[in-house]
């Protein structure tokens, strides 16, 4: 993980300098496993995240916005009551591990002062927020209770006596010498970043692979100096946050990692890398444990429609051969003389066919030869009236699939809230039953939908809808009739209002990189994004939520830039 001992580290640093003597104002517990505090410090407001999330444990100020639920959990409530009004007496890093150590000085009920320590353990899906007295050490509660059959180590909860994870006695890299390195590495053994990881604390295996890459030839002259090299800048504090993107991964560290191609991003401060790291993984990580019997409802539903039109498409095809039946029929009727019952076929001649060729017709021995030629003419009328009616069926079970297909894509950038509107179109669409509740029916408030809002590098503001719900209020009650609107031609997409009346060529480009980003084609290059006035864009009677159609449009090809999009975004 690149999060490691190093970057813990450079972490604390960052946040001791912004946060030194702050008070809490605020504490919100947006998710499960997160934390939000709201700290006040030299003049202004600061936002530190806690995470103790199983894949993504981090802890860095964010300048993102997160929705708190309406009730706090009971670790939220207790931590204001322990740690909010109180004053950030020491941030610091338990040895080279990743454990933050947050020291708070607040005062109880009665007024007497009252220090707590907050424990951030920063360990994959062993990740914890601990509240401690430090006094005691004992365990007032925590983001996790572990019991005795989860860990080795021993039980985490309240009244605990609070156990440090074991101690792996390792070198501290930034105290280390060229002497350090040379003692501790075994030139003959190979593996020497595996080794960098197993004697430095704190050295993640991407920084080991830095430093050798560094070194070039490995030896006892060049390995020394890299690990120097790399080393002293981050003993300094002077930190060159990078994340270096590939087309299969995205990476991120303190320093320039060298030994990995791709395209390179450059941030002032460690807490805006972070920020941009992880904020949408973590979303879609949480959306993706929330949403799985959901998408695979809609998965389910859409295979049922394919194989349904597959289904239309023979019978369209069987359909077809009506002109046939009446060619048959026909020619029965007109060879009844030399036709008896019993009969399992006639060889007539074909009178449709130019050069007159005879034609063998399938008979049901136990029809008449009347009854024959009947039948077939009855096989004409049923194929004849059912090409229009399965015609009708498959135009709806296409636009049934683009519906789905629509959803699906608006799951793969929804975030909770986004997916509880999901949930609740498809109760209202009569996909998925409502649940009953035993309470009361209270009429429901007309909650407007939450928009993403977005700037363009010109100064203009255009707003996103990212489901059929914020899609309908953006395009049919809140966008003005002469704004423009944007939408991927052909694409399940969002829709993208601009703000303005004559917005400007960049804006316009920015907005329709957005309506690419948030679209089936995200990950395509030159994709076509249509634009027109709001005036010029209807929702057709009895239409699926979400469906328009417009004209007059304007179509502009672009490539959908992640970053881009999220530097044009407003926190």
């Amino acid at each position: 993980m690149s999060f490691d001992g190093l970057m813990t580290r450079a972490v604390i640093h960052e946040c001791a300098n912004q946060l030194a003597s702050g008070r809490i104002s605020k504490i919100y517990q947006p998710f499960k496993t997160e934390l939000i505090f709201t700290i006040r410090a030299n003049g202004k407001n600061h936002a530190l995240l806690l995470s103790a999330n199983a894949s993504f444990a981090r802890a860095h100020l964010t300048e993102e916005k997160y929705d708190n639920p309406s009730v706090p959990p009971m670790f939220c409530m207790l931590l204001r009551k322990h740690l909010e009004g109180g004053v950030i007496k020491n941030i610091q890093q338990d040895q080279m591990d990743r454990i933050i150590h947050l020291d708070v000085v607040n005062r109880d009920e009665l007024g007497d002062e009252k220090e707590r320590r907050l424990i951030i353990e920063i360990m994959g899906r062993h990740s914890n927020i601990i509240l401690v007295d430090p006094k005691t050490n004992v365990i007032i509660d925590s983001i996790k209770h572990v019991r005795l059959d989860q860990s080795s180590y021993g039980t985490v909860g309240p009244g605990q006596a609070y156990k440090r994870p074991p101690e792996q006695h390792k070198v501290s890299p930034v105290d280390a010498s060229e002497e350090d390195v040379l003692k501790h590495i075994d030139f003959n053994a190979g593996k020497i970043s595996s080794q960098l990881v197993d004697q430095f604390a704190g050295l993640s295996p991407l920084l080991a692979e830095e430093i050798v890459t560094r070194a070039g030839m490995v030896n006892k002259q060049s390995l020394p100096k890299a690990f120097m090299h790399v080393i002293q800048p981050i003993k300094e504090h002077a930190y060159q946050p990078e994340m270096v993107l590939t087309d299969k991964k995205e990476y991120f560290y303190l320093v320039p990692l060298t030994h990995i191609d791709g395209k390179r991003l450059s941030y002032p401060t460690m807490s805006q890398m972070l920020d941009r790291y992880f904020y949408g993984k973590a979303e879609r990580d949480r959306v993706r444990q929330q949403a799985f019997d959901l998408e695979r409802f809609l998965r389910n539903e859409w295979q049922k429609n394919k194989r349904k039109l597959k289904k239309l498409r023979k019978t369209l095809t069987d359909a077809d051969q009506a002109a046939i039946y009446q060619k048959f029929g026909e020619l029965v009727t007109a060879n009844l003389y030399q036709i008896k019952k019993g009969d399992t076929n006639a060889e007539v001649i074909d009178y449709y066919d130019e050069e007159g060729k005879s034609i063998t017709i399938e008979l049901d021995p136990l029809k008449s030869p009347s009854d024959n030629a009947q039948a077939y003419f009855k096989r004409y009328n049923k194929a004849k009236n059912s090409i229009q009616a399965v015609q009708e069926q498959m135009s709806l079970t296409e636009k049934e699939m683009d519906y789905l297909d629509g959803l699906l894509q608006q799951m793969e950038s929804a975030s909770p809230k986004d997916l509880e509107e999901i949930r609740e179109e498809l109760m209202e669409e009569g996909y998925i039953k409502k649940k009953q509740s035993k309470k009361p029916h209270k009429k429901k408030k007309d909650v407007k939908p939450q928009l993403e809002h977005y700037q363009s590098s010109t100064g203009i503001e255009f707003l996103v809808g990212k489901n059929n719900t914020q899609n309908e209020y953006l395009t049919n009650r809140l966008a003005r009739q002469d704004e423009i609107w944007l939408h991927t031609k052909d694409i399940p997409g969002s829709h993208v209002v601009i703000r303005s009346l004559e917005p400007d060529e960049e804006t316009i480009k920015e907005a329709a990189t957005v309506a690419a980003f948030f679209s089936k084609a995200r990950m395509s290059s030159s994709v076509p994004v249509d634009y027109t006035r709001i005036r010029f864009v209807k929702k057709p009677n009895g239409a699926k939520p979400g469906y328009v159609t417009y004209d007059k449009q304007t179509t502009v090809f672009v490539t959908p830039d992640e970053d881009q999009v999220m530097s044009l975004r407003k926190r």
